[in-house]
């Protein structure tokens, strides 16, 4: 075990955020740390970091454990670059190279016993060196900032300069390059693309460490978690497995607590009305039998009715009239920002009652597009056109349609002046905003109370086209859960950004990935892109060829223009590019394999002058055997390099 939580009670004011909670960590184990908005998560984590003192109850770290926390906001003060920023994680690895560095200027002008000295420590802060992985340690800096979204060019801009989620991702490098034996993370995939989140579920499941981690990402969880310590009503309550079993489980225990609260409920209300009419007969035996089955009934030791489940927003999505089939068609789109070609000549059409989700990196371009469809940005080139009677509902993640001076009430009411003030509060009220809530100021809102305001909007638009971008930023899961309901049950038009793959499964029947500024038409859900992306991105979006094809061309003619062209199958096509694409990266492998050992044999070399080495017959053999063991691999190596460049 590595952090245990004994009996924590924490209360503001007369709000209880937890009563008597316990749970408890175990070396290397990942832990999902789940309840809805506003339960208490960060409030526990941050009694575990010491930032919050529980007014009662323990916490205790394993004696010489060291933890690490990631906070949802981050504010990194200093004027650093990314790099530099990132590389402050290894200033012991840092410090001990530059020691080792020191020490080699020294050994040329030492002799005899003194030199003795500094070479075992010499030997001791290199074993240490190594062992500590800080051969590699820049190589790690360069994957972590790579596997967070980061390219090269971004290594060298200021830190000051970053947006709120880009410094959240800094911070998160950083922390995950310090190793703690136990890292607390509170929302690590906000801000991430869909490479990242998939990049840090494979950081985490490798981790030597323990994780404890908040998120509202059930596909994450499902892969990365294997115990859940839930928090509701106060009470905190284990599980063993990831959250889908947690959530079957969950379920099953509530079932089973409300059947047994209402047979014990109506087994009371039998014997009362029992004991009444014993009563009513007034007789003394049928009277002695009533008072016994009264000291009966007081025995019993009566059940809490399972508390109801957490508030919920409830609404659902209907347009005021249908459009027509065509309710987007977009012809040779292009936009750029300065040298950065986002996308290029882009095609495609959308139908009714499609339900596309757009996705891609960070910075491709996606929230761009939904934006000129909005008339909120211009097009460089290029066109589109609305079918008719199509009526457009937007969610801005950004939540740039709301208007920060005035009231929630207002907000509604302005938009929807013929809306009387009983069907406002009705509405707000669906998205729990109740009594003096309505009056609160838009600007004093979180962002998961902006986008409640947002959702309630557009359900208030009737409007049969949805242009949604990140609509599950700031929600809870069970939030996610009832829009993805009201989605799937809209009878309109949908099309949305979003990085969240479990919302993209349950509600996407088409997908367009964002891809070397081409758009890539996927017919099926987040599964069916996974099963996929390799195949159509090599095929429709190759690195080498970044000019956007069209989407229309992608999903039907493309194929049979490139067999015509070539005289090959779409098929044979296919098998050509993988193959070609296994020759390349094998060539790469070796390459690099082959400098891996010449740098090697070269080391070897300068350790073979070293008196200390060349003085010792042990040591010379073990050197002289890895050389010639390594020249012996070099040779196949070299002659596999050749027929590959071939």
């Amino acid at each position: 075990m590595i952090l245990a939580c004994h009996n924590l009670n924490k209360a503001f004011g007369e709000h209880t955020i937890v009563k008597n909670g316990s749970f408890h960590i175990e070396d290397r184990e990942k832990c999902a740390f789940v309840g809805v908005n506003g339960a208490g998560k960060s409030t526990v984590l941050k009694m575990i970091m010491g930032e919050e003192t529980p007014d009662s109850g323990t916490i205790v770290l394993t004696r010489g454990k060291s933890i690490g926390y990631l906070a949802q906001q981050q504010n990194l003060d200093s004027n650093n670059t990314i790099y530099e920023e990132v590389k402050t994680a290894k200033a012991d690895i840092i410090a001990l190279e530059q020691q080792i560095r020191a020490i080699e200027k020294e050994l040329k002008s030492l002799s005899g016993e003194e030199l003795n000295t500094r070479l075992d420590t010499y030997h001791r802060l290199t074993s240490e060196f190594e062992n500590q992985n800080g051969y590699a340690y820049e190589s790690e800096l360069v994957g972590v900032l790579k596997g967070l979204g980061f390219t090269e060019e971004d290594f060298s801009k200021p830190t000051a300069t970053l947006s709120g989620g880009q410094k959240t991702r800094v911070s998160l490098g950083k922390l995950l390059l310090t190793r703690p034996d136990i890292l607390l993370l509170d929302e690590p995939t906000n801000h991430l693309d869909l490479n990242s989140i998939a990049w840090l579920e494979t950081y985490l499941m490798n981790y030597s460490g323990a994780v404890l981690i908040v998120s509202h990402d059930r596909f994450f969880l499902n892969r990365v978690v294997s115990k859940v310590v839930e928090i509701e009503h106060g009470t905190i309550r284990m599980y063993n497995g990831n959250y889908k079993a947690f959530a079957d489980k969950k379920k099953q225990l509530r079932d089973a607590q409300m059947k047994e609260y209402l047979n014990q409920q109506r087994e009371i209300r039998h014997q009362e009305a029992v004991i009444e009419k014993l009563r009513s007969f007034n007789r003394e035996k049928s009277i002695r039998r009533a008072e016994s089955r009264e000291k009966m009934l007081e025995k019993i030791q009566v059940l809490d009715k399972p508390a109801d489940t957490p508030q919920e927003i409830h609404f659902s999505l209907e347009p005021s009239c249908v459009s027509g089939n065509d309710v987007l068609r977009i012809e040779e789109l292009s936009k750029r920002f300065g040298p950065q070609i986002l996308f290029q000549d882009v095609s495609f059409e959308i139908k009714r009652g499609e339900h596309v989700a757009i996705i891609g990196d960070n910075g491709t371009g996606k929230t761009t597009l939904l934006k000129i469809l909005n008339g909120v940005l211009p097009a460089d080139n290029g066109s589109f056109t609305l079918g008719t009677k199509v009526q457009i509902g937007y969610y801005d993640q950004e939540h740039h349609v709301l208007h920060d001076s005035k009231t929630i009430f207002d907000e509604i009411s302005d938009d929807y002046p013929t809306l009387t003030n009983t069907q406002i509060r009705s509405t707000l009220a669906a998205f729990q905003f109740t009594g003096d809530d309505v009056f609160k100021r838009i600007g004093d809102l979180s962002g998961g109370e902006k986008g409640r305001i947002s959702l309630a909007k557009l359900m208030l638009s009737e409007a049969n086209f949805l242009i949604l971008d990140e609509p599950t930023n700031h929600l809870d899961i069970t939030s996610k859960e009832i829009l993805e309901q009201a989605l799937n049950d809209y009878t309109g038009t949908v099309l949305y950004v979003s990085h969240d793959r479990y919302f993209i499964n349950q509600t996407a029947s088409r997908i367009l990935e964002l891809v070397n500024a081409s758009f890539v038409n996927y017919i099926g859900n987040y599964d069916y892109y996974l099963e996929k992306k390799e195949t159509l991105t090599a095929a429709y979006a190759p690195n080498t060829a970044p000019s956007a094809q069209n989407i229309s061309a992608a999903s039907s003619a493309a194929p049979q223009d490139a067999a015509s062209d070539s005289k090959l199958s779409w098929q044979e096509q296919k098998e050509l590019q993988a193959r070609e694409r296994k020759r390349k990266n094998d060539l790469k492998r070796t390459e690099e394999r082959i400098a891996v050992l010449e740098e090697r044999n070269a080391a070897i070399d300068e350790l073979l002058t070293h008196e200390d080495v060349y003085s010792s017959s042990v040591k010379c053999q073990e050197l002289t055997s890895e050389k010639s063991a390594n020249e012996t691999e070099l040779e196949g190596l070299y002659e596999q390099w050749e027929a590959l460049a071939e």
